[in-house]
């Protein structure tokens, strides 16, 4: 066809490739706990194809994404999958004397901060020319997750058809032998290493969390290393009482890290609402890339750990007005509902 996807696929979709790896990983319940240090030390490597978990601004795992920028991972890929704070962060990452975090993308959702506007550094990083890319819909990189999850090497779709997002992707057109329809095949994404935030989880890293789970699911069981962070802890025993609400399983964790208010400045559904002043800040100093770099300074680059982090951002005062405001519109929305 003379209108064929040219893009590049930046993740191999052979899934007995990934059989191989997934064989690599121990089934054994053994406690995988470790700081975020030592979780993105252990599981993320340069080169690596990088996939977060969330959607938007809820529900994200930004320590991870702080940590991977304080410990300058290079050249990696990421798949651009409903995602906002976390693109913008890891853009940081593209700067003068800070190498390249990012070198290639697959393309869905990545500049925006939905209603709160466009990030302008994440902007001049996309418009650069330094960053391969390749795009893809929403729901075609969910389908590439599907795919991954259940160990096939494609699934068929009918998205991007008719449109130029197709002819930019690595998809391909195929024909249903069964009716003759034109469709797309959507090739599988198996991340190396994937960072979830979820509510709860064991130390085996058994799973819980509440709200929009969006691909996340999917991408547990599609990717070769999993980092999960968690709000808080609980018991083994907790896990296995109602055994229904653990939706990512303790087989495809690597790593299992306990933070605290750990999708900050986001929200976290239940927990606290996400910090607008604070992301309204991060947009604000993006316009000027000498009040940018000193704001990465102060508050990513300069200090040791997410902790010191929300520290610089108003501390336990001001993740307790947070707290407040999801209890209180949470409240709202149940009466509403009822």
């Amino acid at each position: 066809m003379s209108d064929s996807p040219t893009g590049l696929l930046f993740a191999d979709p052979d899934a007995d490739h990934a059989r191989a790896a997934f064989a690599r990983l121990p089934r054994a319940q053994v406690d995988k706990r470790m700081t975020v240090t030592e979780a993105v030390s252990r599981c993320v490597r340069d080169g690596d194809y990088l996939a977060i978990g969330g959607f938007g601004i809820n529900r994200i795992p930004t320590a991870i994404v702080h940590e991977i920028l304080r410990q300058k991972k290079q050249n990696l890929a990421f798949a651009g999958h409903t995602s906002t704070h976390d693109f913008q962060l890891l853009c940081a990452g593209n700067l003068t004397g800070r190498g390249q975090t990012l070198s290639r993308v697959d393309i869905a959702y990545v500049v925006g901060l939905e209603a709160r506007g466009l990030s302008p550094h994440a902007r001049r990083v996309m418009e650069s020319g330094t960053v391969e890319i390749c795009e893809w819909t929403n729901y075609a990189l969910a389908v590439r997750l599907q795919a991954a999850a259940m160990g096939v090497p494609f699934l068929p779709a009918r998205t991007m058809l008719g449109t130029d997002t197709l002819k930019e992707s690595a998809a391909k057109v195929i024909r249903c032998p069964f009716t003759d329809l034109q469709l797309v095949a959507l090739p599988a994404l198996y991340p190396d290493v994937a960072a979830i935030h979820v509510h709860e989880a064991d130390i085996f890293g058994n799973c819980r969390l509440r709200g929009v789970s969006v691909a996340d699911v999917e991408l547990a069981r599609a990717s070769k290393r999993l980092i999960i962070t968690c709000e808080r802890l609980i018991p083994h025993e907790e896990i296995i009482r109602e055994p229904h609400l653990t939706v990512i399983p303790f087989f495809c964790v690597e790593a299992v890290c306990e933070v605290p208010f750990g999708s900050y400045p986001g929200n976290m559904p239940g927990e606290y609402f996400s910090d607008e002043a604070h992301l309204r800040k991060w947009l604000t100093v993006e316009k000027d890339p000498a009040a940018h770099l000193q704001f990465l300074e102060e508050h990513i680059f300069g200090v040791t750990n997410f902790d010191a982090y929300l520290e610089k951002c108003g501390g336990l005062p001001r993740l307790r007005e947070l707290r407040t405001q999801e209890f209180l519109l949470s409240n709202v929305a149940r009466r509403s509902e009822s």
